[in-house]
């Protein structure tokens, strides 16, 4: 471990930078009208089991759970999983992201971050842009404080291996709740209460937040069985490794809750890159797709991380190489076998955009990505037609697109 560090340390530092602006960007003109419900009371789920909202619990911060919505004047429904990192072991969750200098590594938020406020946002959240195809739907707004991709349920004990920066000595026992899918059990008891009958519904969300919305979009259909589904994943590949995705510590430490019905009575057992297949597989009457940059720097240093300490990953010694030849093969597999999903690859390093006004912006695959994303929606629940879709609304079809050189193979290096 200790021959180890110094690398180790590199690539944290260069995923604090990265991860650090994908979450406070803002726009100011966006109209403030968003609702905040503050300690929603425990609720039995749709699972029919009762859930508890909190947040991870670390030491120092509010383990309180809000979360935020807001009416449209469409009847329709976007809900969207915020994004914010992960934690599954000593290392990992002795560094929270807390507005910490770019050099300390920081993992994942613990709480609700103060000042949070949906109706600040860009993107998808602005109801003032014409090009924004979801402006005028309802939004349920769900943040994520809990390190464990909005999915788990469970209490954890880790030890924590020292943090100056937060004054957490080493060796101090850390209790974390990992209660991601409680806290969206809370939340959707209040959506289906004051949500009645969408005709659509949208889940999205980004990093975190957009495996929050794969694993958890089959529970949101099962909420509304007749309206049409649409589930979009912004920076959220699954290129793991599985030694991440079956251990202990690990995603195991999450007690991940996946929807038996669509992904299988084993799901524990499944790799990061088959959850998004499996979601479509399961959900055939919905429309499903993701969206990356070729060489998403955040995606890449958790893949890091994850590589050199739950080995042995790929086959390419370099992380970034080594991911983007997974990713690259995943995405065009699921693109050209799975009738209802599709992709959007973008140029660049950046990671996520459906929070900031790079959502009009991009364009380095071809359709600008508000276009695109107005394909998907525009057949209203289509996507079990094989790749042959009508033109969409402002000429712009939902089909596979990359930028160039984006899906080329690229030499380990």
């Amino acid at each position: 471990m200790v021959s180890t560090r110094s690398t180790l340390f590199r690539v944290l530092w260069v995923l604090a930078l990265a991860m650090a602006a994908p979450f406070v960007l803002a726009h100011p003109s966006a109209p403030p009208t968003w609702q905040r419900i503050d300690s929603p009371a425990p609720a039995v789920g749709l699972d029919g089991k009762l859930h508890k909202a909190q947040c991870s619990g670390y030491p120092g911060t509010d383990s309180s759970f809000r979360f935020w919505a807001r009416k449209g004047k469409s009847k329709n429904l976007v809900v969207y999983f915020e994004g914010g990192g992960a934690c599954w072991d000593n290392l990992t969750c002795t560094f929270p992201i807390a507005g910490l200098p770019p050099q300390v590594p920081q993992f994942f938020v613990p709480q609700v971050p103060p000042g949070t406020d949906p109706a600040t946002l860009g993107g998808i959240f602005r109801g003032d842009n014409p090009a924004n195809p979801v402006g005028d739907w309802d939004m349920v707004y769900i943040p994520y404080c809990t390190g464990d991709l909005h999915a788990g349920s469970a209490t954890r004990q880790y030890t924590s291996i020292g943090n100056a920066a937060l004054g957490v000595p080493a060796g101090l026992p850390l209790t974390i709740q990992h209660r991601g899918f409680d806290n969206f059990m809370v939340v959707m008891d209040w959506v289906k209460k004051n949500f009645d009958k969408p005709k659509n519904v949208l889940v999205t969300g980004a990093s975190a937040g957009g495996y929050g919305a794969t694993i958890n979009s089959p529970w949101i259909g099962k909420a509304y069985p007749k309206a049409k589904m649409f589930v979009l994943a912004d920076a959220s590949q699954g290129v793991t490794t599985t030694a991440f995705d079956t251990g202990t510590p690990g995603r195991g430490n999450w007690n991940a809750q996946f929807a038996p019905w669509v992904f299988g009575a084993n799901a524990t057992s499944l790799s990061g890159g088959e959850l998004m297949r499996r979601a479509a597989q399961g959900q055939p009457r919905a429309r499903l797709a993701q969206f990356t940059t070729a060489l998403d720097s955040v995606q890449i240093g958790f893949y890091g991380v994850m590589k050199q300490f739950y080995g042995p990953g790929g086959s390419c010694p370099n992380p970034a190489i080594d991911w983007y030849q997974q990713m690259k093969t995943q995405i065009v597999s699921d693109g050209t076998s799975v009738r209802n999903f599709r992709f959007y690859v973008a140029g660049g390093q950046y990671h996520t955009l459906l929070r900031d006004d790079n959502y009009y912006n991009e364009t380095s695959a071809g359709p600008p990505f508000a276009s695109w994303l107005s394909g998907m929606l525009d057949r209203r629940g289509g996507g079990d037609d094989h790749h042959d879709d009508d033109d969409a609304q402002g000429g712009v079809r939902w089909t596979n697109v990359a930028c160039p050189n984006c899906l080329v193979d690229l030499p380990c290096q």
